[in-house]
């Protein structure tokens, strides 16, 4: 396999950060990109009651395996197929499903914190901060949470003011220092995402002259 580039993408819940990823693999027609999501990377759960499990803070670093997430991206990179983890978010915990990926040239990590751990971050290539207003992002959190999740709104709103904001001016702003790229307003953003496309067709028409 030709050298592998590693994308990191991230920004705070609802800021269109899945929405900019989806894009990218939609342009490249899932034949030469893999997608790695951080939430699949959640700790397993299983020995605690779900007394316990309820009061996770899935904003906080330590909600996530990251060790087993990094040795995941470094078997891709060195050309090893993965079983992703599923995670259940209505057993707050890890289900018995994975999911299989097999290594590609280019391989994204999204997420809210893939840009907070050193030795993940060291790995990437291209690190991209999604920076959308909180005002959206909150709305698009409701949304999702409401439908998705079977939240109410009451439950989504006091999540937000006691959990995801303060979690978000304190773990995941501080990283958009180490980004390369900054995108505003997520998917909307078509110039900046045709800027990234073409780089990264760049350099898989790179990859394909040096085979």
């Amino acid at each position: 396999m030709a050298e592998q580039i590693i994308i990191g993408v991230t920004g705070g819940s609802g800021s269109g950060k899945t929405s900019v990823t989806k894009q990218l693999m939609s342009h490249f027609d899932n034949l030469s990109l893999v997608y790695i999501e951080q939430d699949a990377y959640y700790k397993d759960q299983s020995d605690k009651p779900m007394s316990e499990r309820i009061k996770t803070n899935y904003d906080h670093p330590k909600a996530f395996d990251m060790e087993l997430l990094k040795d995941h991206v470094r078997q891709l990179m060195a050309g090893h197929a993965i079983d992703m983890p599923v995670y259940d978010y209505s057993q707050h915990t890890r289900s018995d499903q994975t999911v299989h990926l097999e290594p590609k040239e280019i391989i994204i990590i999204e997420g809210i914190l893939v840009l907070d751990d050193p030795e993940l971050r060291d790995l990437m290539d291209i690190k991209v901060f999604v920076e959308t207003d909180a005002d959206v992002r909150i709305l698009r959190r409701i949304v999702r949470d409401m439908e998705e999740r079977g939240r109410t709104l009451e439950s989504v709103i006091d999540q937000y003011l006691s959990v995801v904001k303060p979690m978000h001016e304190q773990f995941i702003e501080p990283t958009k220092r180490y980004a390369d790229i900054i995108i505003p307003e997520g998917g909307s953003n078509t110039v900046a995402i045709d800027l990234l496309q073409t780089k990264l067709s760049a350099i898989l028409l790179g990859n394909s002259a040096e085979k």
